[in-house]
């Protein structure tokens, strides 16, 4: 057994610092590793990373922020730690030279339940998808991304019309929960790493801006599913007849035949029926009310926001 492990946590957004703050208070983390402080927002004055401001208020003094993981010094100075494990959570990917330090082992906290969604983003597939259930999982670093052994994993259900940015919060305080476990267990000795089932993997690639465009010839429920899975970032986006964008992000199903709207036919896809507070969308199959939208250079807003500001036709097609 290890009692005080020395531990280094490496990691970047948000979705890490409650399991920095966790781990810490448990085992007080020797280093932190994170990207290097960058420009950002309208005045691209440089800022540190979320974890990075967290361990500064922490009062974690060793902050590594290798612009490669490449670099011999950056590698000298974890050998010099004589790290017992490492923590990695919404990091890059490490190379076998830094993952192989630890003496008790480096582990991954992944947010889907491996080996569903192997990949960078599991939250937004696995509302595209249509899942039901998610969650966390903690695996040993292997050199092929998302399969080293697993060592435990905490589930949650999906909400109907739960979106990526809200199942994301949901996950952070259980990989916290998760990677304090995990830790217990390595310093213990009592972890048991459990082979990934490499025939039940799927993937979780990065998302693209050009992927995020909606097809609305696909039935309501996938439209609303792809919707949600995007929202709010990077937002799956439509566009109007003048050529303007706009990023939907949370729909409802609608019966057409039921809103006060509906025209003699049932609208084709991609059609689009506006109402003095309401938004309705035709799919391949069933029709969409939006309920919240991000216009082209403005800020998200409820679909009533949107229509007091709208001149646009009545009943159009997207593109």
């Amino acid at each position: 057994m290890t009692t005080n492990p020395t531990i280094i946590f490496m990691g970047t957004p948000e979705f890490a610092v409650a399991t920095l703050r966790a781990i810490h208070a448990v085992f007080p983390i020797a280093a932190v590793v994170t990207v290097p402080d960058k420009p950002k927002g309208r005045g691209l004055q440089v800022q540190p990373s979320a974890v990075k401001q967290a361990a500064l208020e922490l009062g974690i003094t060793t902050i590594l922020q290798p612009a490669t993981l490449k670099d011999e010094a950056f590698e000298a100075e974890l050998r010099a730690l004589k790290p017992d494990i490492i923590a990695v959570v919404a990091f890059r990917i490490l190379p076998p030279n830094i993952f192989s330090l630890p003496r008790l082992g480096a582990f991954n906290i992944h947010g889907s339940l491996l080996p569903k969604y192997r990949g960078a983003a599991p939250i937004n597939w696995a509302i595209i998808n249509g899942e039901r259930e998610t969650g966390v999982t903690s695996f040993l670093l292997a050199e092929s991304v998302d399969t080293g052994s697993m060592l435990g994993r905490r589930v949650i259900p999906i909400p109907d019309g739960t979106t990526a940015g809200e199942l994301h919060d949901a996950l952070m305080p259980l990989a916290a929960e998760l990677a304090v476990e995990t830790c217990q267990r390595l310093a213990s000795g009592t972890a048991k790493p459990k082979p990934q089932d490499d025939i039940a993997a799927t993937k979780a690639p990065k998302i693209f801006r050009e992927t995020c465009k909606i097809d609305w010839t696909k039935p309501a429920h996938e439209v609303r599913s792809f919707i949600h899975g995007l929202s709010p970032y990077p937002g799956a986006w439509t566009a109007f007849a003048d050529g303007k964008t706009a990023k939907i992000l949370r729909v409802s199903a609608v019966d057409w035949m039921e809103n006060a709207a509906k025209p003699l036919t049932k609208p084709e896809a991609g059609e689009f029926i506006v109402t003095p507070d309401a938004l309705f969308i035709s799919c391949g199959e069933g029709m969409l009310s939006v309920q919240e939208i991000q216009p082209e250079g403005k800020r998200a807003m409820t679909t009533k926001e949107f229509l007091r500001g709208y001149r646009g036709e009545q009943h159009g097609r997207l593109g």
